[in-house]
Order: structure tokens, then sequence, then C-alpha cells
């Protein structure tokens, strides 16, 4: 074969090895790209998944915490509706005791009255009635606006009561401090906290006074409290004057044998 001949033909033969090399090469390369596409892909799906699955668990847990606080709202809600229907009850009992001791003669004494008498001539805002023996407190003399914290002045009449009431003709007698308001709801923030609507400010200024005669020596055995909020006006709410008259304590005094909502003051002093 010429020399010429040979050459080209190595020149071919070397070319078709080179083309075979690279060839292979070349799918190699691409194999292991493909490889670490395919496990960044599945490291991805991993994720994912694991994403999901949390996100399925965080959502369950959720539902839980709703399905818990349902079950608490309606039991908080059934207390409330029977607290309402216990409260309803006890006003019906209340009223009924409360027009009976109205229309019933006064159990004090002629000594007894007679010094109610003076102490409602010493102290303007303290009336009582002598044909029934009930004690009123107007709100203004016992406390300040919106408080159930007696003042000196009211703390002064109450201990003047509380010596009449201790005295030998009256230690027989039962008592009865019931809370009234007027028709203006809380709004002071400060006093809605303590005070959330005129039930409790009723209330809470009958205990006021009940707490302050036992501290002042009557048997607290001998007493009972009850609160009327808004809804026992004396007169019209129409004006400040009037208002001022409906925020009042009023002191029931009760023969010995009275029972109080099932308060039996013989029983409970045995």
């Amino acid at each position: 074969m010429p020399t010429s001949l040979r050459i080209v033909s190595v020149c071919v033969l070397a070319g078709l090895m080179f083309s075979q090399v690279a060839c292979s090469s070349g799918s190699a390369q691409h194999l292991r790209q493909s490889q670490l596409l395919n496990r960044q892909l599945y490291n991805q799906n991993r994720s994912l998944t694991s994403r999901e699955s949390q996100a399925r668990q965080t959502v369950q847990a959720m539902k839980n915490h709703q399905d818990d606080l349902e079950k608490q709202l309606s039991v908080a809600n059934q207390r409330v509706d029977n607290y309402a229907s216990e409260s309803a009850q006890l006003k019906q009992r209340y009223v009924g005791l409360l027009n009976r001791a109205k229309n019933q003669p006064s159990p004090l004494s002629a000594d007894t009255t007679r010094r109610f008498e003076e102490l409602q001539r010493m102290y303007p805002g303290f009336d009582f009635d002598p044909q029934t023996g009930v004690s009123k407190f107007h709100s203004d003399v016992l406390f300040s606006t919106g408080s159930d914290q007696i003042g000196q002045r009211g703390s002064s009449v109450l201990n003047e009561f509380a010596k009449i009431m201790n005295s030998n003709d009256a230690k027989r007698l039962n008592i009865l401090v019931v809370g009234h308001t007027d028709d203006r709801r809380i709004a002071k923030g400060t006093t809605k906290q303590k005070h959330p609507t005129n039930w409790h400010l009723s209330t809470n200024r009958a205990n006021s006074v009940v707490v302050k005669l036992s501290s002042s020596g009557i048997d607290a055995a001998r007493m009972g409290v009850a609160g009327y909020s808004m809804y026992q006006p004396t007169v019209p709410n129409k004006d400040d004057k009037s208002r001022s008259q409906n925020r009042r304590v009023e002191i029931f005094v009760l023969a010995p044998d009275a029972v109080v909502a099932g308060w039996d003051p013989v029983t409970t002093r045995n």
C-alpha cells in the first residue's frame, strides 16, 4: 500500500476511535447529571411530604383545640343559664318577703323607735319609718359614686345603728340589708372592673353594710343580704334628684321568727 494511503487510513481509524471515546465520555456525564437531578428531586419530594404531614398535624391539633373550646363554652353557657334561673327564683322569693315585711307593723319597741328617730335627726340622708321599722340609707351618705367602700360619715351612722340594734330591746330582732341603684348603667372602666353591672353594685354595697355591722358587734347570724339593681325604684328615674333617692341601702328589721329565703335564725344559731 502506498505510504500516503496508509497515512489516510490511520487518520480515519484514529478519528473513529476518538469519536467513540468522546461519545462514551459524554454519555457518562449526562448520566451523572441525571442522577444528581433525580436525587435533588427525591430530596425535595421528601421535604414537601414532611411539611404536608406537619401541616395536617397542625390543622388537626387546631381542630381539637377548637372542639375543646366549644365544649368549654357550652358548659359555661349552661352555668350562666342555671345562674340566671336561680337568680330569678331568689328574686321572686325576696320580693314576696319584702312585700310582707313592708306591710307588717314595726317589731321595734317604743324606746328603740325613739332612738332611731333621734339618729335620723342627727344624720340627714338616713331615713327611718316608725310604722314599719324600715331604715333607709341614701347611697351618697354611705358611699362615693360607683363605690362599695363605706366612707367615714357612713361608718359613723352604721356604728350608731349597730349600738341601737344591740340594745336589750332590739337584740332579739333580725336584719335584712337590701341594696338598690338608679337606672344608669355602669360605664366607667375602673368601676366596671369591680362592679360589671348594677346587680353587682347593689349586692356589693349591701355586703359592705353587713360586714360593717358585723364588725360593729351585730351577730352575723342575725343578718341577710339582697340586691335589686335598678328594678325597685321608689320614684321614676327622671332626673338627678330622683336618681339620688333610688340609690339607697334599706335595712329591714324583722321579728325573731321571720325566715328569709330559707334562712332560719334559730337553726343558724344552734
